[in-house]
């Protein structure tokens, strides 16, 4: 029977379907993202998401299986969006660059709220904290760790420096001044964080 006709729907109608879903799945990070920035982590709800994507609750939870885990997608995302890896052409460079990125999502007050969220979040709950290392924190670290494999193929990473122990340097502190004190993420930190991990380089 020819392509196209009522008992074969050919190529293109899964094509849609999957078009469309990739669009409800935008939508709802969109809207889980607007709505932290709109009124806090704490005010936000799978129904609040749901409505203002334009979707069931069902739709959500077919993806999802908690708030957090639309949000962590929705910080994911915007953590690879805005904190891009071009090879700047040394590693001080890339490792600078890196960080200026990381500390200007950090410094915005709604996103810094929502990781210190998913952070009690995943020691409250030592499932969702699997996914979120697995699925956040661990794609982070991967980030970084692009950087210190280009350096090392370029020749300039000092000689004693790994990819585990540069992740547990500039995370440990992100994390350290989200948590625990609040010093901010500005130019002084990112050149001290530099100095430190470019020393003999």
């Amino acid at each position: 029977m020819d392509a196209g006709t009522a008992d074969d729907p050919g190529p293109e109608r899964p094509r849609r379907g999957r078009r469309r879903s990739e669009g409800s799945r935008d939508a709802i990070l969109q809207a889980a993202a607007e709505l932290v920035i709109e009124h806090g982590y704490a005010a936000v709800s799978i129904e609040k998401i749901a409505q203002r994507a334009g979707v069931g609750k069902q739709t959500i939870y077919r993806w999802w299986p908690s708030k957090g885990d639309v949000l962590m997608e929705a910080l994911a995302r915007k953590a690879d969006v805005h904190i891009a890896l071009p090879d700047e052409g040394s590693w001080a460079a890339d490792l600078r660059h890196l960080l200026d990125d990381s500390f200007a999502l950090a410094r915005e007050p709604q996103l810094g709220e929502l990781l210190r969220a998913l952070m009690v979040e995943a020691q409250l709950d030592p499932a969702f904290g699997t996914r979120f290392r697995a699925e956040f924190l661990e794609r982070r670290r991967a980030a970084l760790a692009t950087l210190v494999e280009r350096a090392r193929q370029r020749g300039d990473l000092p000689a004693a420096l790994t990819a585990g122990f540069a992740a547990d340097v500039v995370f440990g502190v992100l994390w350290y001044r989200l948590l625990a004190i609040p010093q901010p993420f500005d130019h002084h930190l990112t050149e001290h964080l530099v100095a430190l991990l470019t020393a003999g380089a």
